[in-house]
């Protein structure tokens, strides 16, 4: 993932702490962090049986696979399926080095965590998700209050996403939900559009994240769940999908955010709406990348990406003329 060089100026430093920029780096193979724990624990299920007497291993399988298998309801919610490469390795994958995050290939979660991260879906249909966060922090709300910001919520790409009956995926922060319930309210009532997580007010999960105040390690699953747990007053298409702030994440993030029973997204366009000066570079970006299994990341917030809704039907015409359809993140990932 790369990192923007030296330090933006002040005109700039609101969207410098809602950004996305990254590039993606390089990936490895695997089963997901859920396909590995069941392989593992029927393994072990299976070591017993031999030992045991033929009725001591029945009971031993059957708990083994409750222990290893979801629920029905929390696999609808939590496990992706895990997409194989068009050319996957027949070689172990090695093991990452301390502290770093693994990354799949094209078409694959990441290798061996818990939660699954989610770059992109499968290559194999001509589809994409078309991502939005929804920002919100304690300096947007002041701005907000002292008339320095107009508004963190652009109505105008809603509207035009409603107006083409385009799907769409809006990963939201609970102070952005709070701050616009009746925006939320239509989100959620509307049948193309899913629900998402993207923490509570923008903290830092790790050091160096654009500038981003840090949450403390201790309180990140809270921070998460909370959020969660706003989201889900609005109903609507609810998911267990969770994105990091500015995709800033390592394992100790990810160790946090493995009571909770989701799917971390990251993505593999990024638009750089926050920092365009103009709707062209937005457009650029998303024409560079974009292809079958994508996960496009774009902003919601208005004062910070001002230029994403003039960009948007561009990039929808863009779409159609290269045959991709846009779907919801769960429609993407085979949910």
């Amino acid at each position: 993932m790369g990192r923007p060089v030296g330090r933006l100026v002040a005109a700039v430093a609101v969207a410098a702490l809602t950004a996305c920029q990254f590039e993606p780096g390089p990936q490895a193979t695997g089963w997901s962090a859920a396909a590995a724990a069941t392989a593992t624990a029927t393994a072990t299920a299976a070591a017993t049986a031999t030992a045991a007497t033929a009725t001591a291993a029945t009971a031993a399988t059957a708990t083994a696979a409750a222990t290893a298998a979801p629920s029905r309801a929390a696999a609808a919610d939590v496990a992706p399926v895990a997409i194989r490469s068009s050319s996957p390795s027949r070689t172990a994958t090695p093991a990452p080095a301390p502290g770093s995050t693994p990354k799949a290939l094209p078409g694959q979660t990441r290798a061996g965590l818990v939660p699954p991260v989610v770059d992109r879906g499968s290559p194999r249909r001509a589809r994409v998700a078309l991502t939005f966060d929804a920002d919100m922090s304690d300096l947007m709300l002041r701005q907000l209050a002292e008339g320095e910001a107009h508004s963190y919520a652009n109505l105008k790409i809603i509207e035009l996403l409603e107006r083409r009956h385009v799907p769409a995926t809006f990963f939201l922060t609970g102070m952005w939900v709070q701050h616009y319930p009746q925006v939320t309210a239509r989100l959620a009532a509307n049948p193309r559009f899913e629900l998402a997580n993207h923490t509570f007010r923008h903290d830092a999960f790790t050091a160096d994240c654009y500038g981003l105040p840090r949450i403390a390690p201790g309180a990140m699953t809270a921070d998460v769940a909370k959020t969660f747990e706003i989201i889900s007053g609005y109903g609507g298409r609810q998911t267990r999908y969770f994105r990091f702030p500015g995709l800033c994440h390592d394992r100790a993030a990810l160790r946090a955010m493995a009571p909770l029973g989701l799917t971390v997204i990251d993505g593999d366009v990024v638009s750089g709406d926050p920092f365009a000066t103009d709707w062209r570079p937005i457009v650029a970006a998303v024409k560079k990348k974009v292809r079958p299994g994508s996960i496009v990341i774009m902003h919601v917030t208005e004062d910070n990406a001002r230029f994403t809704d003039e960009a948007l039907p561009y990039i929808l015409d863009l779409l159609r003329e290269r045959h991709l359809e846009p779907v919801t993140l769960s429609e993407l990932l085979g949910r």
